[in-house]
């Protein structure tokens, strides 16, 4: 498999199959949570606690896009708060939950499949809004994703994205080390799913399904949207309420920043 087609045709399989499964990703919010957010209470998430009310403000009428965040749990909410949303996915099964909500509920959201990397299908100075929570690492190249994000902003629109702190990819996956609370680094940043991880790792995890990953440095991530002509200007640190690595216990790993287009 290369970083071409393969890996999207692979990739969107993998998240429709989780769509189809209705894991937590995947999972729409409730008719109880699309009322409150007509009434004015309402939260979203870009790490796993609610994101600060001040980071996005009084939504209404603002032409947001829900960037590789789709499955019925943003678009809808700042939906029902009163802005006008598009969500774009690489997976349309991820993109049907939020069609179903919006259908459920009487909402008016906009749905395009595609990749985050290429946002042709809209026209320079789109949105106020990109709203783009963990998703990046499932592309090889990460910076094209923040050029895009740039054109399709109005002057002033901001991009709030979340991603996880590159150490999370560094270590060796062995679970008898982690059970001796011991980190061995293995890999190095940037690190690929198909160029780093061990053969049978990786065909295992082909066999199974799962989306491929990659980590980014911090370099990309962060000075990614910098060389982009973004300014950034809130930054968050937020925990992993479910530890998956040792090194989630010891620092939080998700990352997340709100940053504005100046030119």
């Amino acid at each position: 498999m290369n970083h071409g087609q393969a890996l999207i045709d692979h990739n969107r399989a993998a998240w429709d199959r989780q769509a189809s499964e209705v894991r937590e990703w995947s999972r729409p919010v409730d008719a109880e949570t699309i009322a409150a957010a007509r009434e004015g209470r309402w939260q979203v998430h870009l790490t796993p606690r609610a994101l600060p009310l001040d980071w996005l403000g009084d939504v209404r009428g603002r032409r947001i896009l829900c960037l590789a965040s789709a499955g019925g749990q943003q678009a809808p909410v700042l939906a029902a708060a009163g802005a006008e949303v598009t969500v774009f996915d690489l997976s349309d099964g991820q993109l049907a939950q939020d069609r179903a909500v919006a259908d459920r509920d009487g909402l008016s959201l906009r749905t395009v499949q595609g990749d985050m990397r290429d946002l042709q299908a809209f026209a320079d100075d789109s949105f106020d809004v990109v709203f783009h929570p963990i998703s990046n690492l499932y592309v090889p190249d990460v910076r094209p994703v923040w050029g895009e994000c740039h054109r399709v902003l109005a002057r002033d629109g901001l991009l709030m994205a979340s991603f996880y702190n590159p150490v999370v990819f560094v270590a060796a996956r062995d679970a008898q080390l982690s059970e001796q609370g011991l980190i061995r680094p293995q890999y190095a940043i940037p690190y690929s799913d198909l160029e780093d991880l061990e053969p049978a790792a990786r065909e295992a995890k082909l066999a199974r399904g799962e989306a491929l990953t990659f980590g980014h440095s911090l370099g990309d991530l962060i000075g990614g949207q910098l060389d982009a002509g973004f300014v950034i200007d809130r930054f968050m640190e937020d925990w992993q309420p479910q530890p998956r690595f040792l090194i989630d216990r010891y620092l939080p790993t998700f990352l997340a920043t709100r940053a504005r287009r100046v030119g």
